[in-house]
């Protein structure tokens, strides 16, 4: 059997991609390119070019492929972007989402892993959020997502398709072996933006808000290296196929770590200082949001890998280095 990983260019999916063929996998990737890079699919991956909401396509996939399982990454991910333009969101992150689990509903896919987000709790404060937390998205984003969970749920129940939601926290790093990390120019995510200002890539980089009621002022968050999370999904997969039945599941630490903080380890693995602004906060951004995440180690049997910080960083430094070479030989 095969596993179609949709995003699979990207950042999360590229990783997913090795995590699967690194077990033995078949593994076939559905991407239209629009962020991700060709180059990130691993070569013993057959990519098809095209969009998850084209029916005819993605039922051919799942046909000619024998696909039993799939793993949905395609999306857009911006908070401030979501909040300046939701309908694309709705679009993208939801109607499509609904267009995809039709399209496995009818062909027969039996196993449905979704990359959800901790936006659906909105502001939750600096304790660990739990699963039964309120859900109070704070942005079109985390509203897409939660949306797009209640679509599952409801397709479970009336259908043959079992399915697992995971609620990532704030994903960083880069493959540990070099093979592949966060790629997309212009990347919003804290820890990339530091490292690329490190590496002089940015002239200085901002911090969105010093007036939170946090420790130091500026945002925390729940820091989770992207190979424990697509080594989570791996966990997800072969829990469905043992019969496991639907599960919705947060992926984190449950720690979290502040900007400052998360600026202070880029410097000391850089090994020199770099150019920080302070500036407003921006629109739709939670003061602390942390991972209670028992659940997912007690349903998945996840023993998180790589819960350090600085290592976090240093990978990340690292597939930033990398990819500075890669874009030199590409000229």
């Amino acid at each position: 059997m095969t596993v179609l990983v949709t995003g699979g260019a990207g950042y999360i999916g590229s990783h997913m991609v090795w995590e699967l063929l690194d077990a033995g996998e078949s593994v076939v990737v559905l991407d239209r390119l629009s962020t991700g890079f060709e180059w990130a699919v691993a070569p013993e991956a057959k990519l098809v070019v095209g969009d998850v909401a084209d029916k005819e396509l993605v039922g051919g996939i799942i046909r000619d492929s024998h696909v039993d399982a799939i793993i949905h990454f395609a999306g857009s991910i911006v908070v401030p972007e979501s909040v300046a333009d939701p309908l694309a969101y709705y679009e993208n992150n939801t109607s499509k989402t609904r267009t995809l689990i039709e399209t496995a509903v009818r062909e027969g896919v039996s196993h449905f892993i979704f990359s959800s987000t901790a936006a659906v709790y909105g502001g939750a404060g600096l304790e660990p959020v739990r699963e039964d937390a309120r859900l109070a998205p704070e942005s079109p984003y985390g509203l897409s997502k939660l949306m797009s969970e209640w679509m599952l749920r409801d397709a479970g129940l009336a259908h043959d398709i079992r399915y697992t939601a995971l609620r990532y926290f704030n994903v960083a790093g880069a493959d540990p072996r070099g093979r592949t990390g966060q790629s997309t120019p212009g990347a919003t995510h804290l820890i990339k933006v530091a490292c690329e200002t490190a590496l002089g890539k940015r002239p200085f980089m901002q911090v969105f808000g010093t007036d939170y009621p946090t420790p130091d002022g500026t945002c925390m968050r729940d820091y989770i290296h992207v190979s424990d999370l697509a080594a989570a999904h791996r966990l997800a997969l072969q829990r469905l196929r043992a019969g496991g039945q639907s599960l919705v599941a947060n992926c984190g630490y449950s720690h979290g770590y502040s900007v400052l903080e998360v600026i202070e380890s880029v410097r000391r693995a850089f090994g020199r200082d770099f150019e920080v602004k302070m500036g407003d906060r921006r629109p739709g951004d939670a003061a602390a949001v942390v991972a209670n995440s028992d659940l997912a180690r007690a349903e998945l049997g996840w023993t998180p890998q790589r819960d350090d910080l600085d290592q976090i960083v240093a990978d990340a430094l690292a597939w930033e280095r990398i990819l500075t070479s890669k874009n030199s030989a590409r000229g």
